[in-house]
């Protein structure tokens, strides 16, 4: 249904449309600079700041809730409007909706929204394994655990975050489990829903990638690193002060920056996000499409481990924002952010008639 409705655009005025939330001014900002009118979906309460920016919006649209997009399918549709998931979308509108219901062309892949998950019938670990690419060690039973452990699972209040804490053994694994039920930072029903996972030391970097349909490549676009509370406040006091004080860690990211890997090491990532696409291809036909991220710990010994997957427009993308990032320079002779890429993307496919290709 999806490539018959595209069919039917108007490919002379076709507009750009995301949730107002996570990367939307990236994407915003990217459409108009590739010549694209812009919409951009609000909750009530929320809608700042996008009212704030209005060069990069043409739309604003505010609904009492996130999920009521449904409703407004035949405006966006009447717009020619391609409508870029980010992780606000995914969460709030529901995976499953989005891949039944959801009758607006998507930029990417509505099928893969579902596989950011650990746990369920549809994970990224079956993404991984098929890409034969290395991740932690994980455990189905907190009764397995043999090693220091990290436990991420839903957040008692907070629909999109998850409630992390790290474990020195099974011992330890109940004795901080129930320290957060006892909280309300987790809630004691949800350890079916746990990854657990091996504790990886090491430097993470979030390796931000674009498989373009159109150029038949994949492309590194920069990578970023996090802020996260309340664990970085924690960090940079004393160790006795640390002990003292007793403090709780929540891990709940509030910000990104943007770094540089060692130039050698990037000899690793490009065999990495090729094998990735690959696996996604096979698994999940047509596969990934634009934006994805590979959320990695690098060891001591440089082995390059993935601990998370975004199947869609990252987080860190943002520390590219305006800027754009020195790997996507080497591409195209100036620094592109994410947001301008997935726009260059959308411009090049309308130029060759081939939108189908990079919708579903």
């Amino acid at each position: 249904m999806i490539q018959e409705l595209i069919k039917q655009y108007d490919y002379e005025n076709i507009s750009v449309g995301v949730i107002g939330s996570h990367s939307a001014l990236d994407i915003l900002d990217g459409a108009k600079k590739t010549r694209f009118k812009t919409t951009v979906i609000c909750e009530k309460g929320r809608e700042e700041p996008y009212t704030r920016f209005d060069r990069i919006i043409d739309n604003l649209i505010i609904l009492d809730k996130f999920s009521d997009i449904y409703s407004i399918q035949e405006e966006l549709r009447e717009e020619n409007c391609i409508f870029v998931p980010n992780r606000s979308f995914a969460v709030y509108c529901n995976t499953n909706r989005i891949e039944k219901e959801f009758r607006v062309p998507l930029f990417g892949s509505r099928e893969l929204l579902k596989v950011e998950e650990r746990v369920g019938l549809h994970n990224y670990y079956e993404v991984l394994d098929a890409a034969k690419i290395k991740y932690p060690k994980t455990f189905k039973n907190p009764e397995e655990i043999d090693c220091p452990v990290i436990c991420k699972m839903p957040h008692a209040k907070l629909e999109v975050e998850r409630g992390f804490f790290v474990a020195k053994d099974k011992e330890n694994f109940f004795e901080e489990f129930n320290k957060r039920v006892e909280n309300g930072t987790i809630r004691r029903g949800d350890l079916s829903k746990a990854s657990i996972e091996e504790f990886i030391s090491g430097v993470t970097f979030n390796f931000n990638i674009f498989y373009s349909p159109i150029y038949n490549r994949t492309e590194l676009i920069g990578i970023d690193r996090r802020f996260v509370t309340d664990l970085d406040g924690i960090v940079r006091l004393p160790a006795e002060q640390q002990l003292q004080l007793e403090l709780e860690e929540e891990m709940k990211e509030i910000g990104n920056y943007a770094v540089t890997l060692r130039e050698s090491m990037l000899r690793h990532v490009f065999p990495m996000a090729d094998d990735f696409v690959k696996a996604t291809k096979k698994l999940y036909p047509p596969g990934i499409i634009g934006p994805f991220a590979l959320q990695t710990m690098i060891t001591k010994d440089y082995e390059f481990i993935v601990f998370d997957v975004s199947m869609r427009m990252g987080g860190g993308t943002n520390s590219f924002m305006g800027t754009g990032s020195q790997y996507s320079a080497v591409y195209w002779g100036e620094p592109i952010s994410a947001g301008k890429r997935v726009g260059m993307e959308i411009r090049r496919a309308v130029e060759q008639n081939r939108l189908q290709y990079i919708v579903t």
